[in-house]
């Protein structure tokens, strides 16, 4: 029970100061003279995984890199089923439509980042060349974002920097890294105490925890009518996560996938994007497809936990 209070505690301190700290970094970045669409390419879509990124470096440092795995295989499915399923059941507009550019760049990316990184997991590994190629397709990704979103956009004043942003910055910090370090430790502890190895306790317990903030903004956004809002940053979220979380670990340091992963979650997680892509080509998720995303995210913690 001490484990398990201790880490949700530390899971707290990460992403509160996750969430602090990318506030921060939009209003230095504004202040720096950035745009607005860059802002949000850059900072804010590596802000709402900096949960992943940094827990992961941790446990490549640690030794345990399979919690990376782990965690952004369970993160992606979580992403793609459980917030994508809550935000198509409870949209007060039903179906979710989604505009041209999820189409057009995100959709296809998010399929390309799942295919990339089967190809790099599929043996067990994932190298430092390999992870250096992971980084490489980010950043394409990222450039081409930049190229085709900040064309046209407006410039706006650039409000004034506030001392009290960089001190939040350097405060959020601190707080990052001990809030990952505890986390992972916490973690480790769980593991050894339930029996389980700790890539399942990444892919189910550490996963969820680190959607939680995304679940409840996609549910606030669905019951405001605004749902295809929160379709754009989950899509983000995969493709960072794919890409950056596993490519930074294997940079660091090689990057373990467990027989328990390649068997049953990294197959699953590709097949539940491949059936994204796929239902979503009418540009819209109805409540139905929601539903069957949610059974579908239940059959997988299920699996993946022993339970069924």
């Amino acid at each position: 029970m001490l484990l398990f209070l201790a880490f949700i505690g530390s899971l707290a301190l990460l992403l509160l100061s996750a969430r602090l700290f990318t506030r921060a970094a939009e209003r230095v970045g504004l202040a720096l003279g950035m745009s607005t669409f860059m802002v949000g390419v850059v900072i804010v879509g590596v802000g709402t995984s900096l949960p992943e990124l940094i827990s992961g470096l941790f446990s490549v440092s640690q030794g345990v890199s399979e919690i990376v795995s782990g965690n952004v295989l369970g993160a992606n499915a979580a992403n793609l089923l459980l917030i994508l399923g809550v935000s198509a059941v409870f949209s007060v507009l039903r179906p979710v439509y989604l505009g041209e550019s999820y189409i057009a760049i995100d959709l296809q990316f998010l399929v390309g980042s799942a295919f990339v990184l089967g190809v790099v997991m599929y043996d067990g590994v994932v190298s430092r060349l390999e992870g250096l190629c992971l980084l490489g397709v980010y950043l394409v990704y990222v450039l081409y974002l930049l190229k085709e979103g900040s064309s046209g956009e407006a410039k706006s004043p650039r409000p004034p920097l506030k001392k009290l942003d960089l001190l939040i910055l350097v405060l959020c910090a601190v707080g990052l890294y001990f809030g990952a370090e505890w986390t992972v430790n916490s973690l480790q502890g769980l593991s050894a105490g339930l029996g389980v190895p700790p890539a399942i306790v990444a892919v189910t317990l550490l996963a969820l925890g680190t959607t939680l903030p995304e679940l409840a903004v996609s549910l606030s956004a669905a019951r405001r009518g605004k749902a295809a809002l929160a379709v754009g940053n989950i899509l983000g979220s995969c493709i960072f996560n794919a890409l950056v979380v596993v490519g930074a670990g294997a940079v660091y340091g090689t990057v373990q996938v467990p027989a328990e992963l390649t068997s049953f979650a990294l197959p699953f997680v590709l097949g539940a994007t491949l059936l994204f892509y796929l239902l979503v080509q009418d540009r819209r998720i109805s409540s139905w497809e929601g539903l069957l995303y949610l059974g579908m995210y239940g059959l997988f913690v299920l699996k993946i936990s022993g339970l069924a």
